[in-house]
């Protein structure tokens, strides 16, 4: 027991584990922190832990200065294991459903992908990008902003991972409406107004990378597959991709003229946020195939249609929002997602699939003057990729606002891999029945 008391032993342990920390983040500046750790353990020429009285009577601290050092302690153990290892989330849109619920609470693995090291490094603890009880006031400082740096982790991003990352048009935001896209805003009213009109959209505003609005998604593909959607059905690499239970659609259910009890339709999984009415005989429900074959087999139903856009019928709000890929979320593609270090060429017809790519999250001065193409104020027939992308896509396949409204995902806002749901909560019922016992501490696959 003495070797664990002697001022050398703890000094050792914690040097080893905050060297194979530095060593982790490859920040090797940071090895000057053992001059403080061994000042700490064994010269003790100053003294660190100020809130303290240096020689207490009887040997005792007072209370507050307990507390004081219990939640210095607890902050910084907190913040470290947030940062590097692990940190929990909760689902608040049904863009996931039924593979992941509203009400989920679940931690997501940063060491899955590699933790990513913090662009805005000083900001408030515990929270994202606004301060407790504020609306718009940021938690963080601009300054110093760091660039893109994720050390090593377990693996990378695997087609059909649950992914969490950052919003990819979350760089500029309308404060009134900080969960909408600022971008989709100016497609549909034009800049100016969007700018001017305070009242409905707020201050304009922009953020860094790891303080934009975090999503999640099923990851479809991955830098280099091949994408495409057909009548709804995804294809990677021209194959279909594997089905999971918990993929919804729409369906139009049409009755003999009677409703549809919301006690049975809750019973099998839609909520009451989910059930919609047209009239007497005709609701939207957003259904799983296990929930398709349940409601096809009610006396009073007489068909089940799912709700499908034609081929060619463009939606002018789905990427790359281009006459010349008259798309929509049915009907997608086929396109091949960018990877590092692929050369492409670049023309003025192909050009809107990577515009926002080259332009913001590679961060280059791209101009176009007739056919032409400028990046960096050089003519560019070409262009090389510096990250790897991905596709995400929501399981809810018509209520998701997903990859098919602002394309690639860059590997910079990638934050980790949802692994466990330690928690979920129905918001249609009161406590305790409201606990998805079913759902408690289940492995995300």
């Amino acid at each position: 027991m003495k070797l664990f008391c002697n001022k050398w032993f703890k000094f050792s342990i914690v040097a080893l584990f905050y060297s194979l920390v530095v060593i982790w983040i490859e920040s090797y500046l940071w090895f000057f922190g053992l001059i403080i750790i061994f000042d700490i353990y064994i010269t003790k020429k100053v003294y660190w832990a100020f809130w303290k009285k240096k020689n207490p009577p009887n040997g005792k601290q007072t209370k507050t200065a307990e507390w004081i050092d219990a939640i210095i302690f607890a902050v910084i153990a907190a913040s470290l294991i947030r940062m590097l290892l692990i940190e929990a989330y909760t689902i608040p849109t049904s863009s996931m459903e039924k593979s992941m619920m509203v009400g989920d609470y679940l931690f997501v693995s940063k060491v899955s992908y590699g933790p990513r090291m913090p662009n805005t490094p000083i900001s408030f603890p515990f929270v994202h990008n606004t301060l407790p009880l504020t609306k718009h006031t940021p938690s963080y400082l601009k300054h110093p902003e760091y660039p893109y740096k994720r050390i090593a982790g377990f693996g990378k991003v695997k087609n059909n991972d649950i992914v969490v990352f950052n919003f990819p048009e979350g760089d500029t935001v309308a404060t009134n409406m900080p969960t909408q896209s600022y971008y989709n805003f100016v497609r549909n009213y034009g800049r100016q107004q969007v700018i001017n009109d305070k009242k409905d959209f707020g201050e304009i505003i922009s953020r860094p990378v790891d303080k934009e609005e975090n999503y999640i998604k099923r990851c479809i593909g991955i830098a280099g597959d091949k994408l495409q959607i057909k009548d709804g059905q995804v294809f990677v690499n021209d194959k279909p991709q594997k089905h999971f239970p918990g993929v919804q659609y729409n369906y139009i259910v049409t009755t003999n003229g009677t409703p549809i009890n919301p006690l049975i339709l809750s019973d099998i999984g839609i909520s009451k946020s989910d059930q919609r009415e047209f009239n007497n005989s005709q609701f939207l429900f957003p259904l799983t195939d296990e929930q398709f074959n349940k409601i096809k087999s009610f006396k009073n139903v007489t068909s089940v249609t799912r709700v499908n856009m034609d081929a060619g019928n463009w939606d002018k709000d789905i990427f790359p929002f281009n006459k010349n890929f008259p798309w929509n979320v049915d009907n997608f593609g086929p396109i091949v997602i960018p990877k590092k270090g692929v050369t492409i060429p670049i023309t003025v017809k192909n050009l809107p699939l990577y515009e926002r790519l080259i332009d913001v999250y590679e961060d280059h001065d791209l101009k176009t003057e007739g056919d032409t193409i400028y990046i960096d104020g050089e003519i560019a027939k070409n262009y090389t990729f510096a990250m790897d992308y991905y596709w995400m896509m929501g399981d809810n396949r018509h209520n998701s606002a997903d990859s098919r409204y602002w394309g690639f995902v860059p590997e910079d806002h990638v934050v980790g891999k949802a692994v466990l749901i330690w928690l979920s909560l129905d918001k249609d019922k009161y406590f305790p029945l409201n606990i998805r016992w079913n759902r408690f501490l289940k492995i995300i696959k």
